[in-house]
């Protein structure tokens, strides 16, 4: 897949693709007109597989939920042609109904530094299939797990085999009476035979017809069984942040606010530290890790985000210890610009790689930016997300609103990127060449109800000889991109975009929201 280097790399005539006409597909946990949102059904994380078949959420309440796909599973054996016979229509959009769920993580508490340790879920990532079973980890602000979910047939035990032809009257059989002739052992290791026991006990002609064993037969019902397989911890000391698989099917890494960790999956009594930014004096502490995750394709290459706006690539050959990075992505503030409030709306909440590697896609309060991995100088394209909330930081700052952590995606072709919103609005951006796709959806049965584009047309720099593009939605002060009275209560931070299509799992509050394209 070449998708990311279409969309920088287009040619320069080329047509930027056409804007999607989003539809609403699937909503799991819909509440009610006035329905009260336990804090705990709060979804935290949300995570496709690599296939796009299964999908799975985390919850405040320690809870994973998975979802499997079901629109594939009908005709997964026809041939395309047997479809087309069957007028069914090959570009269907993704259908998934509820699998399982299970508990990940309890509320514990850290009697050493008098700590309480939430159970909610910060991160879920998928890990490779094996034997028809489904691996995954998740984690907690302490806690990483690594989980089995499998299907297993279901053992019952069936009738007794009883022959009823030949029970007593009663229709039981003597207990007592399991030999035919009992014997009592002597000291001398002889034995000596007896008719019966006592005078109340009598044998059937024959002996004992059966004994009543119970049989444990296994039927052709299924049961899916959640299994911990094993726990990683107490190697953070502060709050867990990220967990990225690598591409080597074998590690791992957790990152928490100044240490980045490499596990192997089969061992959970020791990591190695590869990367800790935590100063001597701890007054000297200027950043911190926001965000971690592997290349997903080069299984030494790993990047991690900053609260200082920051992105380090690192390259796992150099040396054990990785303080030092191969490269340094980092947009130069514009002088004059700083206030009270820069370094704040400058934390990247989240880092995503691009499905090739080759672009990377970082989320700060503000905006959304795109680098190329190969041009350390600046994003190649920087999307406007809340620039019409500048004029009210100083709100946002006393409600700590700004501190919320957006999370982003991109689309499996790399032609779109999508991040989340106030007002549980989620906003699609196209990145090809040329591209003014600016949509606002909302996480509702109807997410074009509050939809007005106004994209304009791009701005472009001339400060570079490689175009970096900057992408703005309406700007009015005091209202969202619709002109829409804004509510900092309803946020969506958590989305996923499909490996393969374009369809987008969001969260809103409780509430899994799905649309298509």
């Amino acid at each position: 897949m070449n998708g990311a280097d279409e969309v920088v790399a287009a040619a320069p005539g080329g047509p930027p693709p056409a804007p999607l006409d989003w539809k609403f597909s699937q909503v799991f946990g819909e509440r009610t007109a006035g329905e009260e949102v336990q804090e705990v059904d709060i979804i935290s994380a949300i995570e496709f597989d690599k296939t796009g078949d299964h999908l799975a959420t985390g919850d405040r309440g320690g809870r994973v939920v998975l979802f499997e796909r079901t629109d594939t599973k009908d005709h997964g054996g026809s041939s395309r042609r047997d479809l087309e016979r069957m007028d069914y229509s090959v570009s269907r959009h993704p259908e998934f109904r509820y699998k399982t769920e299970f508990q990940s993580h309890e509320p514990e508490f850290d009697y050493l530094k008098s700590l309480e340790i939430e159970e909610k879920i910060n991160k879920i990532r998928w890990c490779q299939t094996a034997n028809g079973a489904l691996f995954l980890l998740s984690t907690n602000d302490k806690t990483i797990k690594f989980w089995k979910v499998q299907e297993k047939k279901v053992k019952k035990v069936s009738e007794m085999n009883v022959d009823p032809l030949k029970t007593v009257a009663n229709g039981s059989v003597a207990s007592s009476s399991s030999l035919s002739s009992p014997k009592t052992h002597l000291a001398n290791g002889g034995c000596q035979s007896f008719s019966s026991l006592s005078n109340d006990i009598s044998f059937p002609p024959g002996g004992i017809p059966s004994l009543r064993l119970p049989q444990v037969v296994t039927s052709h019902e299924t049961s899916l069984v959640a299994r911990c397989r094993r726990v990683y911890a107490h190697a953070h000391d502060y709050h867990i942040n990220s967990i990225s698989n690598n591409s080597d099917g074998e590690t791992f890494i957790s990152a928490d606010d100044l240490r980045i960790n490499l596990w192997n999956l089969e061992i959970s009594s020791q990591s190695f530290n590869i990367v800790d930014v935590k100063p001597t004096n701890m007054e000297d502490l200027t950043e911190v890790i926001t965000s971690a995750e592997f290349h997903p394709t080069h299984c030494n290459t790993l990047a991690y985000s900053s609260s200082k706006g920051s992105i380090r690539l690192i390259d796992l050959r150099q040396s054990a210890l990785c303080d030092s990075h191969a490269k340094l992505f980092e947009e130069q503030e514009a002088p004059g610009a700083r206030s009270f409030f820069t370094e704040i709306i400058a934390s990247i909440s989240d880092i995503k790689f691009a499905k090739d590697g080759r672009y990377i896609l970082s989320r700060d309060y503000m905006t959304l930016k795109l680098w190329d991995i190969n041009m350390d100088s600046g994003p190649v394209t920087t999307f406007q997300v809340h620039e019409y909330l500048r004029p009210r930081l100083c709100d946002l700052y006393e409600n700590d609103s700004i501190f919320d952590k957006f999370e982003c995606c991109l689309g499996g072709d790399g032609l779109r990127v999508a991040t989340g919103s106030y007002s549980n609005l989620f906003r699609v951006f196209g990145c090809g060449s040329g591209s003014t796709e600016a949509t606002t959806l909302e996480a509702s049965k109807n997410p074009m109800r509050r939809q007005v584009q106004t994209p304009s047309r791009p701005s472009r720099s001339l400060s570079s000889s490689i175009t970096r593009v900057v992408r703005r939605g309406a700007e009015s002060p005091g209202v969202d991109a619709n002109g829409n009275c804004f509510d900092f209560t309803t946020k969506l931070l958590h989305l996923a975009w499909h490996p393969t299509e374009n369809s987008i799992a969001c969260a809103a509050a409780n509430s899994l929201y799905m649309y298509y394209a």
